[in-house]
């Protein structure tokens, strides 16, 4: 048995006969005991590390991590098997089928000469095969277990498709500082429901000048979640070099003293 999976080199038939054998009677006790619910977040974490690769720009990462996430797509088709559901055949045939109707351009008489006359015939084709009857509906097929400023910017360009949008991104930034205001009332409120309401429009209203400016608000808070460490693993490094008391027994007025000098000396670093 060991010497038969013993190859030069391995394709996709293997893998789907490697993932049935480890679910199969006698194969791996964990394997055989996941179901899709269990797996879920691993699917989750698999493209997220893909992604990192991307990032990275780190091709021989990206190669292993997505082999992760085929092993994730394999997986849940062979738990479909088991239970006489769908199989891999099925998954390929429907996204190829999905590609071939959605691309009428290429596979079909339809002639788009340019990314928006394809992203127009795109969506025109994917509302009625996915039977939406409305706008609306396109609000409601944003996945809801997407990041939340993801889902948020998503649901903001599809409305947008509909009209309802800001004129400018000037105007989409100014709604910044009205939904200040707003939050501003619901914290002098002292409501915390409202305030929370009132939070999450103001996160939504950034949101919407980040696409309005082009930019993506996932990855530009998180960029800004990795200067800020790099800022506080500064700031932390500077108390120690001063041999002063840990970072939680300083005070505020200390602590911004130092977080100062740590931006300070991180944008010289940077130029």
């Amino acid at each position: 048995m060991v010497e038969y999976w013993q190859k030069e080199s391995y394709g996709i038939g293997d893998l789907l006969d490697i993932v049935r054998l480890l679910r199969s009677e006698g194969g791996c006790p964990w394997d055989i005991e996941q179901t899709h619910a269990s797996i879920r977040n691993g699917f989750i974490e698999e493209v997220f590390e893909a992604v990192e690769a991307i990032d990275l720009e780190d091709t021989a990462l990206l190669r292993e991590e997505l082999g992760d996430v085929l092993l994730q797509v394999v997986f849940h088709c062979q738990i479909e098997t088991e239970q006489s559901g769908f199989n891999f055949a099925d998954v390929c045939d429907e996204i190829c089928k999905k590609l071939i109707v959605r691309h009428p351009h290429v596979f079909g008489n339809v002639i788009a000469d340019s990314t928006s006359e394809v992203l127009k015939n795109w969506d025109s084709i994917k509302m009625d095969t996915k039977g939406q009857q409305s706008y609306a509906d396109t609000l409601r097929d944003v996945a809801k277990s997407l990041p939340a400023l993801m889902r948020a910017q998503k649901v903001g360009k599809r409305a947008s498709r509909a009209g309802m949008d800001f004129a400018s991104a000037n105007a989409a930034i100014a709604s910044i500082d009205a939904e200040k205001h707003e939050f501003d009332r619901a914290v002098a409120s002292g409501n915390k429901s409202k305030i929370a309401d009132e939070l999450g429009d103001l996160l939504f209203s950034c949101v919407n000048a980040a696409r309005h400016l082009d930019l993506d608000a996932e990855e530009i808070l998180s960029k800004s979640t990795d200067k800020f460490i790099r800022r506080f693993a500064k700031t932390e490094e500077l108390i120690a070099s001063d041999n002063l008391e840990s970072m939680n027994q300083l005070s505020s007025d200390e602590l911004d003293f130092y977080w100062e000098k740590s931006k300070k000396i991180i944008l010289e670093e940077l130029q």
